[in-house]
């Protein structure tokens, strides 16, 4: 575990001075009377309940739904740092997207002997159904939602990169919305990089990767339904677009097409912003039992008919088990050294990894290779005794279900708790778009852990959110 006194702290330098890019905003903090700002936060919560921003927490009280906290205080970041975080995060996602387009096609990467077969073929992630499908621009993974922390001054980490469903991105453009509404005049003092336009960057996006010979494509945003944790994101974003937001019995294919049901009679769908996991998208061609998803549409998609973004089988790419291989693609599809760092990572299938795993489980964090949202992982240094133990018969019944890292100091910034204002871990997830082009507005969302000390941000574990700025100048 860090020593406390070593973590990067986002708005104070470690000799207690305020960083120039935060000093207006400690000065704003300093002037604004205590019951200004208590007053402040109270009304944030009031409209986002109002508004019905809330997260379901499946398994906790039959699934009750739940506020996200909301933190006034913004991580901000200076325009030079963001422009190498940007070049990184394209970099990356494009030999992601290479990648994806390479094991469903020739493999070349396997025949290189720079990922081993297995790790890929036998991969629960790996669709063969895609095997040898043409996607609009070898696109894949549209939508990219990739996890980076700060461990020191200019020194980026990816934790993961999300590319099946990646979802948060409601929450990065609320967050803006509430502290322009709540503190307007900051919005003077700092030139803060908009992040309003990013449905419109999203619809543009998805118009783009619409099948050929199709000019004026019909984009949906199909949801697995009100139950969904995730279901306020779908409905804001199919508003937020001017689409239309459906389920699965709202489609149905007709010769090779696929339609929506509408009161003007079946209409055509072209692009397929799915929020619904692989499994779940086609009951003739994955789970039979599905309720969620539209018989035949496999087919459709196979045919060239429909784009589904994300595309089937982006999941091999974002597996943990994968992750230690991405610098590898990145040189070898690109020819490039890696602009972002990945952290050092075990993989528990290798004995001599699973000797040191095994050895120093108090001082890693073990996840598994499937594993999301927080669940599924061992933070060695907060581990009690009994969790430790409970990991290492785990991992030694399926070592190949583990991967293990160094525990990082991830970066802290100041945030408001019940006992004032005290530093908390950060993380940030920008939302890379790719399609002609590679875009993402300028910043992301950025996740806080708010019980002290801890390193896990996810909403579905108690995180809660910040707005992030990308200075202008």
């Amino acid at each position: 575990m860090a020593n406390p006194s070593s973590i990067y702290d986002e708005m104070n330098s470690a000799d207690g001075t305020v960083r120039s890019h935060y000093a207006g905003y400690k000065k704003w903090l300093a002037e604004t009377p205590p019951e200004r700002i208590a007053q402040k936060r109270a009304e944030a919560d009031l409209v986002f309940h109002r508004v019905g921003i809330t997260f379901a927490v499946y398994g906790e009280e039959s699934g009750k739904e739940r506020l996200i906290p909301f933190d006034i205080v913004p991580r901000i970041i200076p325009a030079q740092e963001w422009k190498q975080l940007a070049a990184g995060l394209r970099q990356r996602v494009k030999a992601l997207n290479m990648f994806l387009n390479d094991v469903y096609h020739d493999q070349e990467i396997i025949k290189a002997g720079h990922v081993p077969a297995e790790q890929i073929l036998s991969n629960s992630q790996y669709r063969p159904e895609m095997q040898g499908v043409d996607v609009p621009g070898g696109i894949y993974a549209h939508i990219a939602g990739v996890d980076v922390v700060r461990a020191g001054a200019g020194e980026f980490y990816v934790l993961e990169d999300n590319l099946r469903v990646p979802s948060g991105v409601s929450y990065m453009l609320e967050d803006r919305r509430m502290m322009m509404r709540l503190f307007p005049e900051l919005f003077s003092r700092y030139r803060v990089a908009p992040v309003e336009h990013y449905p419109d960057m999203l619809l543009t996006n998805l118009r783009a990767v619409a099948p050929a010979g199709v000019i004026d494509p019909t984009v949906v945003v199909l949801t697995p339904g009100a139950y969904n944790s995730a279901y306020f994101e779908h409905a804001f974003l199919a508003q937020q677009m001017g689409v239309e937001l459906v389920e699965g019995q709202d489609l149905f294919v007709r010769d090779e097409h696929l339609y929506m049901r509408t009161t003007q009679g079946p209409q055509r769908v072209d692009v397929i912003y799915r929020r619904i996991d692989d499994d779940f998208l086609d009951p003739l061609a994955f789970r039979p039992d599905s309720m969620l998803g539209v018989p035949g549409l496999l087919q459709v998609y196979r045919d060239g008919h429909v784009t589904l973004a994300n595309a089937i089988g982006t999941g091999v790419a974002d597996d943990k088990s994968i992750y230690p291989y991405v610098p590898d693609m990145i040189r070898f599809y690109l020819g490039e050294e890696p602009l972002l760092n990945n952290v050092p990572t075990f993989m528990c299938r290798k004995p001599d990894d699973l000797a040191y795993v095994l050895s120093h489980l108090g001082e890693l964090v073990v996840k598994e290779t499937h594993g999301a949202g927080g669940y599924g992982m061992l933070i060695g240094p907060l581990a009690t005794k009994e969790e430790i133990e409970r990991f290492r018969q785990l991992i030694i019944d399926t070592p190949d279900r583990y991967i293990a890292q160094p525990t990082l100091a991830l970066s802290a910034c100041p945030t408001f708790v019940d006992a004032g204002i005290a530093p908390r871990h950060i993380d940030l997830r920008p939302f890379v778009l790719s399609g002609k082009d590679i875009n993402m507005v300028p910043g992301g969302l950025t996740r806080v852990a708010l019980r002290e000390g801890s390193l896990v941000v996810n909403s579905s574990q108690g995180g809660g959110t910040k707005d992030t700025w990308i200075l202008e100048i």
